[in-house]
């Protein structure tokens, strides 16, 4: 009875192992599924994400002015025409690139018919007195005229020549034809940053400026100083200005000069600093930001570049960089910060960075 009892419960286990191994715990199931990929860089993210250092520096408060980007007033031109005519053709727009010397428009001008018809009176008056000269000459040989006869003749004939001179000079300057058009000529190379002629214009020499010329490759940033600010703005302190246009890039440079007058409508001082424009995107108009560090202290600190910081959840965060696909979140404790950095109390690694541009968009696939 004992030995069947035996056999029995030998048989119950051998069927419940069987079933153990044919359905594999949760736990098993979970070892055997693949481990969820690290989220990386894809070619195409990478190309617009801005990937950042991280140094320590000096705590530094800054200043933000507000100003505007201008023409530089010493490299611009104006032209006014000298002369009055109506406009015929204009072969120009707005924002053109222009050589000096280039024909920008044709005006059709009464000055110019009096000069052509002035020119052809010397030019016949010229001949005449040509001849004359020629028949007194051979009179004094045959001494049937006097020398001085001679001599008011060749007077005559020199200061017709010159006068024709002049005239040819003045239509050549204007680029002027036979039928009483003159060309309007660049003044030198650059861009029409002003323009105010058009086809059917009249147009005088005591008018406005038809164009202005400037070859944009510096321009004036001009600050805006309240009284609050004069005792923290000095000439040559170095600024960094940012545009609406871009606001992730910066432009340095110094305040080289401060005028001592308040401007009657702003109620500011202004301030000067001129920058060079290679690339064209500091275009006359825009408004600007113009930062000026105030003040540095001895403690230094990490500095988080602004576009890095991420919010979520009341709390601050960065994505760590190492590589594009060694990426990692970590949070942040701010001790201060200025218009380009917070500073930290956390300490990075030498080969870590920071994720800028489309750093939500990468915390939030991480933290998925």
């Amino acid at each position: 009875m004992m030995n069947s009892r035996i056999l029995y419960y030998l048989s119950i286990f051998a069927v419940a192992l069987a079933s153990c191994s044919a359905n594999p715990s949760e736990n098993e199931k979970e070892s055997k599924t693949e481990a969820p990929k690290a989220f990386c860089l894809d070619e195409n993210l990478k190309a617009t994400t801005q990937i950042l250092e991280l140094k320590e520096r000096p705590i530094t408060e800054q200043l933000a002015l507000s100003g505007k980007i201008e023409y530089n007033e010493n490299d611009l031109v104006a032209f006014r025409s000298l002369l009055a005519g109506v406009v015929e053709d204009v072969r120009f727009e707005l924002g053109d690139f222009v050589r000096k010397g280039q024909v920008l428009a044709s005006v059709k001008s009464n000055d110019i018919q009096d000069l052509v018809q002035q020119k052809r009176a010397h030019q016949a008056q010229i001949g005449i007195l040509e001849q004359q000269l020629q028949t007194k000459r051979e009179l004094l040989d045959d001494r049937l005229a006097s020398r001085p006869e001679v001599l008011e003749i060749e007077r005559e004939l020199s200061n017709e020549r010159i006068e024709l001179d002049r005239i040819n000079q003045s239509l050549q300057l204007y680029r002027a034809s036979g039928s009483g058009t003159f060309g309007v000529l660049a003044p030198k190379d650059g861009y029409i940053v002003q323009k105010a002629i058009s086809s059917g214009q009249s147009i005088s020499s005591d008018g406005d400026p038809l164009f202005s010329i400037s070859n944009l490759k510096q321009v004036w940033v001009m600050v805006n100083i309240y009284a609050r600010n004069l005792r923290y703005v000095n000439e040559g302190d170095a600024v960094k200005v940012r545009t609406i246009a871009y606001p992730d890039q910066l432009y340095a440079g110094r305040i080289d000069r401060i005028n001592h007058v308040f401007d009657d409508n702003e109620r500011v001082l202004k301030a000067r600093v001129v920058l060079e424009n290679q690339n064209l995107n500091l275009m006359p108009g825009l408004s600007a930001d113009i930062i000026i560090d105030r003040k540095s202290s001895q403690e230094k600190a990490f500095a988080i570049p602004n576009a890095a910081r991420v919010f979520s959840h009341n709390k601050e965060y960065v994505v760590i960089y190492k590589s594009d696909c060694e990426l990692s979140v970590k949070q942040i404790t701010p001790i201060a910060s200025n218009e380009e950095f917070t500073y930290v109390h956390e300490r990075f690694a030498e080969d870590e960075k920071v994720i800028g541009s489309n750093a939500l968009l990468i915390f939030e696939q991480i933290n998925q």
